[in-house]
């Protein structure tokens, strides 16, 4: 059998001199001045009430509401590329996307539409995308009275105008463009960057390494 420790209960009170001696004690005890000093130092604390519609808290650059089709600065067009790579991460199988090959070999979207009754906001699409052209916005207000509330591509997608202007907020959240981008690019090495020198003396070193390989492996099969 476990040890278990007995609870004293608290004595109840049956008479008449006892409840008023209980009352007299939790009136006057130190409860009471517990509760209205904590009142009192919260009615003069900072005001942190929000007026709610007309004030909105600032939201986190990490936060995931409505999302947003963006448009490359300048040139205005749309950076999505019709991949489809969002809508085969979906985990809720909310986003469709319509496409067709223009005349210049390149898909053109036809159709791009997420189902936000289903969508869990978990950002997926947005982290996979290889162009940033989807990400989380900071649209919370979305109520609506049907469970199947479908945003269109003319809905999302960001005003021309806003892009050329250069008034496009960019995402700042998980998988965009680091500040010091620029910085931390590297060129990649390419050939015809080199002199025609250093590309001979690079070639004579390969050749002479392959055959020196090749002559150390046909001793080894002589032996």
């Amino acid at each position: 059998m476990k040890n278990y420790i007995p609870i004293p209960e608290s004595k109840v009170a049956k008479t008449s001199f006892e409840k008023f001696c209980k009352s007299v004690k939790t009136t006057l005890g130190m409860d009471l001045f517990k509760g209205l000093g904590l009142s009192l130092r919260e009615f003069f604390s900072k005001k942190v009430t929000i007026h709610y519609p007309a004030q909105h808290i600032p939201l986190s650059p990490r936060y995931r509401a409505v999302h947003s089709l963006q448009r490359l600065l300048e040139s205005g067009n749309e950076r999505c590329i019709g991949c489809g790579l969002c809508e085969k991460i979906c985990t809720s199988n909310c986003i469709r996307i319509i496409t067709h090959k223009g005349d210049d070999e390149r898909k053109k979207i036809d159709s791009y539409t997420i189902n936000f009754g289903r969508c869990i906001y978990c950002g997926l699409c947005a982290e996979v995308c290889p162009e940033l052209a989807i990400v989380m916005g900071g649209r919370f207000e979305n109520a609506s009275e049907v469970r199947s509330q479908f945003g269109g591509k003319n809905e999302l997608l960001k005003p021309l105008q806003e892009a050329k202007e250069h008034r496009q907020q960019e995402f700042l959240g998980f998988g965009s463009v680091s500040a010091d981008a620029d910085v931390r690019l590297k060129p990649t090495p390419i050939v015809w960057d080199k002199p025609e020198s250093k590309i001979d003396s690079d070639a004579n070193a390969i050749e002479s390494s392959q055959s020196k390989q090749t002559e150390s492996e046909k001793e080894v099969g002589n032996v």
